[in-house]
């Protein structure tokens, strides 16, 4: 509540004194013999209120003016909540060692691991990272994301963007393999950072995902593009998949079979890369781990927000105006009939 014009407010010190006089009067009389009838009458307080009626309604009718004049204003406060989104490029690994399956400990014979992939609890590496990156890109509804998938070289498969259903149907696209079976971190780092380097964003992240050895021949080494992206004010966090107990499912003579492959991500790259760009190194060892490792970037890259306050002030002058003027014209009516004096 306030008061646009208030130094109309100061009227009341003008008009308080002529309230007074008003109010202690005496009313009109006339010359006669005796005056006992009309003191008895005076002594009526009732009456002497009710001739007072006129008079209270113009100090009230009066009074709703003045605060009109002043603009009273009631102030409905709001507050808008904007984000300020983070802009991240998922980067994933596409070559053909993402359809190899990591076994976790507590899997000990081959016939509960058999039983686990056939139950749908033990799935590939690509299944899994598809899964859990449509889990993360839902819980940060605010954050432009892209994705790229890489093998020998890299595929935009989408620019950064808040299209959630866009990048859902292009996570759910990528198959291991299709791409190529080696792998090329420099490349699609570098391609990561030509579609981060012109944001306007306030804070860029590419989230590396591979399980396998930068392998290929390319025109910068992996660290020379982390360097670019750290020039660029981009964050790399790395993760590596897989564990020493993974298997792929392979078709031989006498049926699908599972073959053990070797343990081949670089972490010694991987922590190197995210070191340099002040990112995060993780080690995702199987399912559970990769899930746990999204939560953890998800609570790391926090989306900021700002609360700008807006106060929208209502005009209450009209009504209390409106007030006044009834008044007034309320006493002007009683004075005139049913309470006018005879001097």
């Amino acid at each position: 509540m306030r008061f646009e014009s208030p130094y109309f407010l100061l009227l009341f010190i003008l008009f308080i004194p002529l309230f007074y006089i008003a109010w202690t009067r005496k009313e009109p009389s006339l010359i006669i013999p005796s005056l006992r009838a009309f003191k008895r009458a005076s002594d009526n307080k009732k009456i002497k209120l009710k001739n007072k009626i006129p008079l209270i309604l113009e100090i009230i009718s009066i009074s709703l003016l003045i605060i009109a004049l002043a603009r009273p204003q009631r102030g409905i406060e709001e507050l808008k909540q904007r984000a300020k989104g983070i802009d991240i490029m998922l980067v994933l690994d596409l070559s053909g060692s993402m359809n190899a399956i990591d076994i976790p400990s507590e899997y000990k014979t081959p016939q509960s691991i058999r039983s686990g992939i056939i139950s749908g609890k033990l799935r590939t590496r690509a299944e899994v990272a598809k899964e859990e990156l449509i889990k993360f890109v839902e819980s940060r509804p605010n954050d432009r994301i892209g994705l790229i998938a890489f093998g020998p070289l890299p595929y935009l498969a989408a620019p950064p963007t808040l299209d959630r259903k866009w990048i859902y149907r292009q996570i759910e696209k990528l198959n291991p393999g299709e791409l190529g079976d080696s792998t090329n971190i420099a490349s699609s780092i570098a391609s990561a950072v030509s579609r981060l380097k012109n944001s306007k964003a306030k804070r860029k992240v590419i989230i590396l995902f591979t399980d396998g050895k930068h392998n290929t021949e390319a025109r910068i080494s992996p660290i020379q593009a982390a360097k670019i992206a750290k020039d660029y004010g981009i964050i790399i966090h790395s993760v590596g998949i897989g564990n020493e107990n993974a298997f792929i499912v392979v078709d031989t003579l006498f049926g699908k079979q599972l073959q053990q492959i070797s343990f081949e991500f670089d972490e010694k790259l991987l922590k190197e890369i995210a070191k340099l760009t002040g990112g995060l190194y993780f080690q995702a060892k199987d399912a559970e781990g990769l899930k746990n490792t999204l939560n953890e970037i998800d609570k790391l890259e926090k989306t900021s927000f700002e609360e700008p306050k807006f106060i929208d002030y209502k005009e209450l002058a009209f009504p209390i105006l409106s007030s006044g003027i009834i008044l007034l014209i309320l006493s002007f009516i009683l004075s005139k009939t049913i309470l006018l004096k005879i001097p």
